[in-house]
């Protein structure tokens, strides 16, 4: 595969491959970054050279270019797809390395790691779950938006951690959260009719985990009637409903531990079985089939 079919997605203005880096994680983007890591014999680059894949496919950086630049291009993507890293060795052996003419002969190793921007947990509600909510998923490296129509509970006496509060109403403020596949939102409001607002929209959005706090029979209730209103049964199967592992939780405290371990659980995509202690009625057949009814 030749370079010159990756020409018109490389960016050769002399970008700073970290600063680039840094601008896609405030962004809330993930992209990849292939680092040459060790060389043996002659090759056209050097150790230490770097090229940054976004998720669109364009690049900036160099790691010499030609058919090995392509295949980690393509390493690359799937590391940003699968959110974990490859390691990868060339041997450029005797023939015109990297499609350049230059007779190199030499080995390079190639690590691709993926770099994933700090995932924004937006929490919609700011009573005494949502505070604790907070200060936990701060704690586990989640950068909180909190959002409330209430003033005297969404500030930043409450909430010093936060990234940001908004004190309006919820449909004032949808536009306005930068939600995407790294977010997580979680349904805590004071009551049922301002959860099935928020759930309303969260759905319409690709975040990666949806959460909303209450009851079982709260939860088939909430979803029931939002089909009514013509919203198709599919459109929760990704809702985690009621929210949490099941660890016994009374507290606050507590109840913000097992929500917490639940998107973590997410963000990492743990392979131990997690999803076994879920409270969510959509881990459970029984409670989805009343769903389906």
């Amino acid at each position: 595969m030749a370079f010159s079919m990756f020409s018109t997605r490389y960016n050769c203005t002399g970008m700073d491959v970290y600063e680039e880096l840094l601008r896609l994680r405030k962004l809330g983007q993930k992209c990849a970054i292939a680092t040459i890591v060790q060389v043996r014999g002659s090759i056209p680059s050097y150790e230490s050279a770097k090229l940054l894949v976004r998720e669109d496919g364009s690049m900036i950086g160099t790691i010499g270019g030609g058919c090995v630049e392509a295949e980690v291009w393509n390493a690359a993507r799937e590391v940003i797809e699968k959110e974990q890293p490859r390691h990868l060795s060339f041997n450029l052996g005797q023939d015109a390395a990297y499609d350049n003419g230059l007779i190199c002969g030499g080995q390079l190793d190639v690590f691709v790691e993926p770099v994933l921007p700090v995932p924004g947990a937006f929490i919609f509600g700011a009573g005494h779950i949502s505070k604790s909510i907070s200060k936990v998923a701060t704690l586990a490296g989640f950068s909180t938006t909190i959002v409330d129509n209430r003033e005297n509970f969404a500030n930043r006496e409450r909430f010093p951690e936060a990234g940001e509060i908004y004190a309006e109403e919820y449909e004032e403020v949808f536009a306005k959260l930068p939600v995407n596949e790294t977010s997580y939102v979680i349904v805590v409001t004071r009551g049922h009719r301002d959860d099935m607002r928020v759930l309303r929209w969260a759905i319409s959005t690709n975040a990666r985990y949806i959460a909303m706090i209450g009851s079982k029979r709260k939860v088939i209730n909430v979803i029931h009637e939002l089909e009514t209103e013509g919203i198709a049964a599919e459109s929760f199967a990704r809702v985690f409903a009621p929210m949490g592992l099941e660890i016994g939780a009374v507290s606050p405290e507590e109840i913000a531990v097992s929500v917490v371990a639940e998107m973590i659980a997410v963000r990492r995509n743990a392979d131990s079985g997690w999803r076994a202690l879920s409270k969510s009625v959509f881990a459970d057949e029984s409670l989805r089939a009343l769903l389906l009814k």
